[in-house]
């Protein structure tokens, strides 16, 4: 995976980079490993933990960008 948007589903990122946790840890999503949550795209969640989905999208494909 070489980046993201805000529709990506958070289980496919995970999947394809385990070092993404880190950035869903962050804004609160502590329940990576429910079901639910990794169906979720990463607008969903930031919307349900009231966080920036831009401000995410750019950490984690900065963070993607760097490897």
């Amino acid at each position: 995976m070489t980046s993201v948007t805000k529709e990506s589903i958070i289980g496919d990122i995970l999947d394809a980079d385990q070092g993404t946790a880190q950035f869903f840890f962050e804004i609160g999503m502590h329940c990576l490993g429910c079901p639910a949550s990794r169906g979720e795209s990463i607008a969903q969640a930031c919307a349900v933990h009231g966080t920036d989905a831009d401000a995410l999208v750019e950490k984690i494909n900065a963070y993607l960008a760097s490897k």
